[in-house]
C-alpha cells in the first residue's frame, strides 16, 4: 500500500482550559447555536468518509465530555492529554499501532470544511513528507518592540498563517515529537516538530473561514460561518 492509500487517523488535542475566553467552562465546551465547539469539530471529522478513526485527548479531570452526543461514537477513542498540546498529540499517537497518517486538528476550529480535508489528504501525492492547511498572509505585517511600538514592517511575501488540520505519517510525527520534546525544543504545532527534524512540510491553501476560536468575538463569527455551510 502506498502512502496515498494509507488510513487516516484524526487526532484532536482538547485537554486545555482556554483561559483567554474568560468563561467558567473550558473553551471547547462553549456553545455555538446550541452545540459545543468540541461537538461541532468532532462532527466534521467523524462524518468524513476518508477518516477511519478519531482520537481525542482530554484533560484528566474533564467532566463535560461524557455528556456530549459524540461521546459514544464507534469511530471515537479518548485518551488522557498532557500539559501542552504536543504532549496531548503524542498521547494520541501512542495509541496508534499501525503505519498510517495522523491528521491533527485543533478542537477550537469547528468551521473546517470537508473540501479542505479532501485537499489535504490528496496532497500526500505531492507532499509525501506531510503538509498543513495554511492561509497566505494578506495584511501588512508589523514587528513591535516591548513598548508596543512598531519596530519594522515585515515583508509578507511567502508568509503564511498556519492552520489545521496538519497531516503527517504517524511514525515520523511520533518520533520527531518525542525527540523534540525531550530536548525542550519550541514546538508550537506538528509542523514545527517536523521542521526541527529537518523536514519541510508542504503548504496547502485552506479556506479563510477555518478560524480558531480564541476570544469571545470569535464565537459570533464562527456562528455566522457555520450558518453559511460549505
Amino acid at each position: 500500500m502506498n502512502d496515498s492509500q494509507q488510513k487516516i487517523v484524526a487526532i484532536v488535542p482538547a485537554a486545555g482550559i482556554g483561559s483567554r475566553m474568560g468563561a467558567d467552562v473550558p473553551k471547547q465546551y462553549l456553545k455555538i447555536a446550541g452545540q459545543s465547539i468540541l461537538s461541532l469539530t468532532l462532527q466534521v471529522l467523524l462524518t468524513h468518509p476518508r477518516i477511519d478513526r478519531v482520537i481525542l485527548a482530554l484533560h484528566p479531570q474533564d467532566s463535560y465530555f461524557s455528556s456530549l452526543p459524540e461521546a459514544k461514537h464507534p469511530k471515537l477513542l479518548t485518551v488522557v492529554g498532557g500539559e501542552e498540546r504536543a504532549n496531548s498529540v503524542l498521547s494520541c499517537l501512542n495509541r496508534v499501532d499501525e503505519d498510517c497518517w495522523a491528521m491533527v486538528h485543533d478542537a477550537a476550529r469547528p468551521c473546517l470544511a470537508h473540501s479542505d480535508i479532501d485537499k489535504l489528504i490528496d496532497s500526500r501525492v505531492l507532499f509525501p513528507q506531510g503538509a498543513i492547511l495554511a492561509s497566505p498572509v494578506r495584511d501588512t505585517m508589523k514587528r513591535g518592540d516591548k513598548q508596543g511600538r512598531i519596530e519594522q514592517t515585515v515583508c509578507r511575501e511567502q508568509l503564511w498563517h498556519a492552520l489545521t488540520p496538519q497531516l503527517f505519517p504517524v511514525m515520523s510525527l511520533r518520533e520527531n515529537l518525542s525527540k523534540s520534546l525531550k530536548v525542550k525544543a519550541n514546538i508550537t504545532d506538528e509542523a514545527s516538530a517536523m521542521e526541527w527534524a529537518g523536514i519541510a512540510p508542504g503548504l496547502v491553501t485552506g479556506r479563510a473561514d477555518n478560524i480558531k476560536i480564541t476570544h469571545p468575538d470569535d464565537l459570533r463569527l464562527a456562528e455566522l460561518f457555520l450558518s453559511q455551510g460549505e
